[in-house]
């Protein structure tokens, strides 16, 4: 294992469009009441743009990826990123809410594929060993996207309008472009079957649940996050400002979270690693549940919860692929587009069950929401667990 050798150049251009597509994804949850207004609708509908645009990631990842899984990987990583160009473009120009859920579908469907195969292709650029490791720095553009982009981009929406971040967005996507374009090598074609060969990795009860884990513990975070701005200036008494200044306190905690979360699985295995974690992170919601009045406690909070939430998001995506190539050989990358799926029917769930209580005029009750996803996750990695200790190869003898 070479823990010294240098990260592929491919990698860092993973990187780079990841930070474009998780400002797009999440650039929402800071400029919600901005949109909301704006459009006139109201900011529990608004929610949608978050929930329904990971339900069109989830639903359509693994029939694009099905469809691309015998076409080279670059021309594909190339035509992703263009159709993600696309899609923000559209949606900072759309003048109605409809057009806005449109752009955002586009997007998204551009956005989950890419990092379904962005992540096979971080691990074949990767030293024997690291793949955990490569997997967090093309997730690293993700979680950085939350230490700047996303404070940047609300800060500047609320000011100058919800658009001008999206037309930002599109600048980063045309970066990303050129980025694939120089850095990212000519692959071989991995093996992979026939159409039904691959479908088949969904009667696997082990890739089910490893779906079940990702979609539980990464989505138990979601029904409070989505509305994290409207609960840091109307539950514990920020203003707007200081709301989007602290998402950097968030931003900073996804990216230290996520780097840490990828060197714990590489050294602990992805799954003791995820079991810590989300022990960890139902303390730190049911802490959130009970100290969101209070302003202090509530910015350390949102430091650990960040750390908590994507720290994981490694350990999920190298639990899945090293399930797939054990159960599933030649349906590697369509078992990471369901891993993908697995996050956004997370942030869906997540988003409808915090919808459901901000409808209710019960914002500050969100976290108990994730507080039981992060307890019925324990359930499918235990049982992951137990199957990988039963599974371990006896060496044959002589």
């Amino acid at each position: 294992m070479n823990h010294g050798a240098r990260t592929h150049p491919g990698v860092w251009a993973l990187a780079v469009t990841a930070f474009a597509i998780g400002v797009a994804e999440f650039i929402v949850v800071g400029v919600l009441p901005s949109i909301a207004h704006d459009l006139g609708v109201p900011l529990a509908r608004a929610g949608g743009l978050v929930g329904l645009y990971a339900l069109a990631l989830a639903v359509g990842t693994p029939i694009v990826v099905l469809g691309l899984a015998h076409l080279p990987r670059k021309p594909v990583l190339l035509w992703l990123v263009a159709v993600f160009l696309a899609g923000n473009v559209l949606s900072a120009l759309s003048t109605s809410y409809a057009m806005l859920l449109v752009g955002r579908i586009v997007t998204a469907i551009a956005h989950g594929s890419f990092f379904a195969i962005g992540a096979t292709v971080a691990t074949r650029l990767a030293p024997e060993g690291q793949a955990s490791r490569a997997i967090a720095m093309m997730f690293a553009g993700l979680t950085l996207a939350m230490v700047i982009g996303v404070p940047l981009g609300s800060l500047i929406g609320n000011g100058l309008g919800w658009r001008v971040p999206l037309h930002a967005v599109a600048a980063l996507a045309a970066l990303a472009l050129l980025a694939t374009a120089l850095w990212v090598p000519k692959l071989s074609m991995p093996p992979a079957g026939k159409a039904a060969t691959q479908l088949a990795a969904l009667r696997q009860p082990a890739i089910l649940s490893m779906m079940a884990v990702t979609l539980l513990g990464f989505g138990a975070s979601f029904a409070a996050f989505t509305f994290v701005t409207p609960i840091l200036t109307g539950i514990t008494g920020f203003t707007t400002n200081i709301a989007s200044l602290l998402l950097v306190v968030f931003g900073a905690a996804t990216l230290v979270g996520n780097l840490t979360g990828g060197r714990l699985a590489a050294s602990l295995g992805w799954q003791t690693a995820l079991r810590r974690m989300l022990v960890a992170l139902l303390v730190t919601l049911v802490a959130l549940a009970l100290l969101m009045p209070y302003k202090l406690p509530m910015v350390a909070l949102l430091f650990v919860w960040g750390a908590l939430a994507f720290g994981m998001s490694p350990g999920f995506q190298a639990g899945m692929l090293t399930t797939a190539e054990r159960d599933a050989p030649r349906a590697v990358d369509f078992a990471s587009a369901l891993n993908i799926s697995a996050f956004n029917l997370g942030i869906t769930l997540g988003e409808t069950l915090g919808s459901a209580m901000v409808a209710r005029d019960h914002m500050a009750l969100t976290p108990w929401a994730g507080v039981a996803l992060v307890v019925l996750a324990q359930a499918p990695l235990a049982w992951l667990v137990r199957r990988s200790s039963r599974s371990i190869p006896v060496p044959a003898a002589g």
